[in-house]
């Protein structure tokens, strides 16, 4: 609350290791219908094109005669002519396939009546699959499925049902519970520099705290809200260490200036803070892992 603020609009914060919540600020927000990605989507379509085989980390994409650039520096900058070239590659059913597999548009808390769902389009956008793959027209996103997404990202493939413990019982009785294991962590090592060059030197600079042991990975993201129309700045960012990495996404809500940056800051404020307190410091003794509870996944991934 304090990262917060004055502005407008929710923070979530989740154990990337286990899918624990640990708190939700503004709770309006986060269990809304949700809202249009803007360039969060970037995530996930990088990733499918490094699955797909239609680009490598350093494969140049050519966006004008004189102009290429890479997945690195795309996902720093936040580049939308080359996320909407990489879209048109993929096609329209493989990038709903991507978004699918990382939990859109389908409820990311386990047995939680107040959650909404998102959306998801059943065909292209009328404005093309370019601005679905760079902007998310079509898509409506929780700032819940992008922590779980974002979490499966920090823990190298495994997509955890969100949990919420409300009491001293619940979180005594707290046991993960597995969506499902994402074959994806041979190409994290593709996507993750970019992530983190956007935080390092990139759109999410404001983010940035200087602990090298704890890297920091994110995306940014500017639009306004097909649907609302909302003006929306989005922030989605995890942690690399050792000890309770944790998946934090804000999103701001209307007013201005309000821009993906600017949520970046409130991130990059609580990472700081955590950090501060020893948060991710090594524990003294090594505590056995939690039992993991793994449930049959609801979409078959090839």
């Amino acid at each position: 609350m304090d990262a917060l603020g004055p502005l407008n609009g929710s923070v979530v914060a989740v154990d990337a290791k286990t899918g624990r919540v640990l708190t939700i600020v503004n709770q309006k927000v986060a269990f809304s219908n949700g809202y249009t990605p803007c360039s969060t989507v970037k995530i996930f379509v990088g990733l499918a094109g490094l699955s797909e085989g239609l680009i490598e980390r350093d494969t140049p994409i050519q966006l004008s005669k004189r102009s290429t650039l890479t997945l690195t520096d795309a996902l720093a900058k936040s580049d939308n002519p080359y996320f909407a070239r990489l879209g048109q590659r993929l096609g329209f059913e493989r990038v709903l396939y991507y978004a699918r597999m990382m939990g859109l548009g389908e409820p990311a808390l386990l047995g939680d009546p107040q959650e909404k769902q998102g959306t998801l389009p059943q065909r292209a956008p009328r404005d093309g699959v370019g601005m679905m793959s760079s902007f998310g027209h079509g898509i409506s996103l929780t700032p819940l499925q992008l922590a779980s997404a974002l979490g499966a990202l920090a823990n190298g493939g495994t997509l955890y049902h969100l949990q919420y413990p409300r009491s001293r019982d619940e979180l005594d009785g707290f046991v993960p519970r597995v969506k499902r294991h994402l074959d994806i962590s041979g190409w994290l090592g593709d996507l993750k520099p970019g992530m983190n060059a956007a935080v390092e030197e990139g759109t999410a600079r404001r983010a940035s705290y200087s602990l090298e042991e704890e890297k920091l990975y994110g995306k940014t993201g500017t639009c306004t809200d097909t649907s609302s129309p909302t003006h929306l700045g989005w922030f989605g960012a995890f942690n690399e260490t050792d000890d309770n990495p944790v998946a934090i996404v804000v999103l701001l809500t209307g007013g201005r200036p309000i821009n993906g940056p600017v949520a970046s800051g409130v991130a990059g404020r609580i990472y700081r803070r955590l950090s501060d307190q020893g948060y991710f410091a090594p524990a003294k003794e090594a505590q056995p892992a939690p039992p993991v509870a793994l449930v049959v996944p609801r979409i078959a991934i090839p």
